[in-house]
């Protein structure tokens, strides 16, 4: 089950039973930007009156509309982000597991989306703006991005939201939704500054390892956010990244580790 980072019930997002809903809800496919109580209780496999009892105790983020429970797509995405990050190793396993059994879209793994040229090892950015700035640059560079401007516009936004950076020193970029209208498809960066950049963490630690995160569904989103935090929670595979290893060494490195994790965890 999902370990939630606030006294919520466990919730049965995890069962085993294959839900097709998943990916129309999360992808916006309904035609509202809300949530109603029922159509949440699909996406979460509970009761409907299980998700009006977490709204009633402000558990789960949601407005009242005309007596009714809403629930903004936008935020219901951004509490599903947060759950994966509260998650520990064996959690964060499972929640890959259900997302690609119950989604519709292809597994999401490193070894697919990130590239050589994607590697930034290090970079030259000093600032915030410059580290998106640079990343999304070399997400461009691929010709698997066409309008860079929209990106960073995006990731700049979901930054000033609710900012990535954990508490070791790594930011998880990403638009606040996938912008699939100007990817052809997935991608992965990876930067590294060889000084600490102030980016907003949690107790005011300073960032030096980014991952910018090109997805065009939800659901591979949210895949990839879980196998990103799996490998994060080793600390042996930061270590790693923080060497000073060239960008084409690099990729091995991690294609390598995500194999090996992948084998450890069958």
């Amino acid at each position: 089950m999902l370990a939630f980072r606030t006294a919520v019930p466990r919730v049965g997002i995890l069962a085993s039973t294959r839900n097709h809903k998943l990916q129309g809800a999360l992808n916006g496919t309904m035609t509202q930007d809300y949530f109603d109580s029922q159509a949440l209780a699909d996406l979460l496999q509970v009761t409907t009156s299980q998700v009006v009892r977490m709204a009633d105790r402000g558990r789960i983020p949601g407005r009242k509309v005309a007596g009714e429970w809403r629930f903004s797509r936008a935020e219901i995405h951004h509490w599903v982000e947060e759950t994966i990050g509260a998650s520990d190793l064996n959690d964060l396993a499972k929640i890959e597991k259900w997302l690609h059994v119950n989604g519709e879209t292809a597994e999401a793994r490193v070894a697919h989306w990130l590239r050589p040229e994607t590697i930034g090892c290090p970079m030259d950015a000093r600032t915030r703006s410059s580290v998106i700035q640079e990343m999304v640059e070399m997400v461009v560079a691929t010709g698997l991005l066409w309008d860079g401007s929209k990106m960073r516009e995006a990731v700049r936004d979901r930054e000033h939201l609710h900012p990535t950076a954990l508490d070791n020193g790594v930011a998880l970029l990403h638009p606040r939704r996938p912008l699939a209208s100007i990817m052809a498809e997935p991608v992965l960066a990876v930067g590294r500054t060889n000084q600490g950049i102030a980016f907003g963490g949690p107790r005011g630690e300073l960032t030096d390892v980014f991952f910018l995160i090109c997805s065009v569904d939800d659901t591979g989103h949210l895949q990839m956010l879980a196998r990103l935090s799996r490998m994060l929670a080793d600390p042996g595979f930061l270590d790693s990244v923080r060497t000073d290893m060239e960008s084409s060494a690099l990729h091995y490195w991690i294609c390598r580790y995500e194999e090996q994790m992948d084998s450890d965890s069958t």
